[in-house]
């Protein structure tokens, strides 16, 4: 079997794991893009902790969750977005005003949406949660 976005695996794999009340899930394979996703997402209170399990391989990452995850998934095609231009997405993918995040990939760093606004600029859409 071949992965071809491990990142939208992973955010279904949390959401299946949420959805269905347990409290840890273990993913793989681990990457750099990920474990920052993950931070953000413990940065926001969306889940507990996680930690990095090193395998041999590719390493896993266990991730315990706290509930609080309606919905998470990885934004296919990546949009580019001017620094001005979330509400657009905003709308499209988050609930109500104020209420999840969108991570975006900027020049600066991976960051939520609302931080790209601060700091005035723009980038790829990677994923939603709320």
């Amino acid at each position: 079997m071949t992965l071809v976005d491990p990142i939208a695996n992973a955010l279904i794999n949390i959401k299946n794991h949420e959805s269905s009340a347990k409290k840890t899930v273990y993913l793989k394979p681990a990457s750099k893009l990920l474990k920052e996703i993950l931070s953000m997402m413990q940065e926001n209170q969306y889940i507990n902790s996680f930690e990095f399990i090193n395998d041999g391989r590719q390493g896993i990452i266990k991730v315990e969750l706290l509930g609080k995850i309606n919905e998470c998934k990885a934004i296919k095609p990546r949009y580019p977005v001017k620094k001005d231009g979330f509400e657009k997405f905003e709308k499209r993918f988050l609930p109500a005003k104020d209420i999840g995040m969108l991570v975006v990939s900027t020049p600066k760093g991976l960051m939520t949406h609302e931080k790209a606004k601060e700091l005035g600029t723009g980038g790829r859409l990677i994923a939603f949660i709320y």
